[in-house]
């Protein structure tokens, strides 16, 4: 009979060692081994979960993905809900602590990197990009038409993508992310001035 909950303990413990192995290794050197040899298990345990590198390769950016939206949904529910904060919100959920370690940016650049050639990445970007934009959407239509709304969102999610890149790779990192928040919401607070 399974102890209950060393499935899941087992299955994060994966999980962390392929995000510590992408951001050692690079999503290309990351192989079975290892990841098991860092989660101190059998690298049999990956298909059985898994079923494979890729699989669990997906859990993993899945996991980084789940962890921006709980950021965003703690962060919002201590607000009054107005579109700034909505926006806000949304903004500092990309630049927590944790999507600014060196763990989460180097996962996500190898990410990034590898979803314009692999399918289930590809699927998981467009999945992370749509979110970010209906978000943000969202919260701009409080204050201006769709269209509008629609336009605003593309932006803001552009330089929230592209400070979060600048910052990631900068020599200074982070400084580059604390900067590139607070522009990246001067900017939005400019929009809905407009």
């Amino acid at each position: 009979m399974p102890i209950v909950g060393v499935q899941e303990t087992r299955k994060q413990q994966l999980i962390d060692a392929a995000l510590a192995s992408i951001a050692e290794l690079g999503l290309q050197k990351t192989t079975i081994i290892t990841i098991s040899q860092r989660a101190g298990l059998s690298s049999g345990i990956i298909s059985h979960y898994f079923g494979g590198k890729q699989g669990l390769i997906e859990a993993a950016l899945r996991h980084l993905l789940e962890r921006l939206g709980r950021a965003y949904v703690e962060k919002i529910q201590q607000t009054d809900g107005s579109p700034i904060a909505r926006i806000h919100c949304i903004i500092e959920a990309n630049f927590t602590e944790f999507q600014r370690s060196e763990l989460a940016a180097r996962t996500w650049l190898s990410f990034w990197a590898r979803s314009m050639h692999e399918p289930g990445l590809k699927r998981l970007q467009q999945i992370n990009n749509a979110r970010l934009c209906s978000n943000l959407r969202y919260a701009f239509m409080q204050s201006m038409n769709r269209e509008q709304a629609q336009d605003a969102a593309r932006q803001t999610a552009a330089m929230i993508d592209g400070f979060w890149l600048r910052s990631a790779l900068s020599a200074d990192p982070e400084e580059n992310f604390a900067t590139g928040e607070t522009l990246c919401k001067t900017f939005a607070l400019s929009l809905l001035a407009h």
